[in-house]
């Protein structure tokens, strides 16, 4: 067995932590400049949903049928629940009931 706990990995760990920390970082000190208008709050509302659907519908459209019809199921439950717990339990329920009765 391995360790993973070599001068390189190491180094790699600190060099993506000290990206991250400087990213963060940076926003906040660079957002002490923008003026925070009723559009730049609209934008700044909508920030998060924009980056779940980057996230999601990529996967969602290699992952073909089932994929889709469980995001829209997720989406759906999302809407009547307000819960994201349920949204999440419905979405993966719904992808592995249609896998087990063969579809995908």
């Amino acid at each position: 067995m391995t360790s993973l706990v070599h001068g390189d990995v190491l180094l790699a760990i600190a060099g993506m932590t000290a990206v991250t920390l400087s990213l963060r970082l940076g926003g906040y000190f660079l957002m002490s400049y923008v003026t925070v208008t009723p559009r730049v709050r609209r934008m700044l509302d909508a920030l998060p949903g924009s980056v779940i659907a980057a996230a999601v519908l990529p996967v969602a459209l290699q992952g073909g049928v089932v994929a889709i019809v469980a995001v829209l199921l997720a989406m759906l439950a999302m809407y009547l629940s307000r819960s994201d717990m349920v949204a999440i339990v419905i979405g993966v329920g719904a992808a592995a009931l249609l896998r087990a009765v063969g579809l995908g």
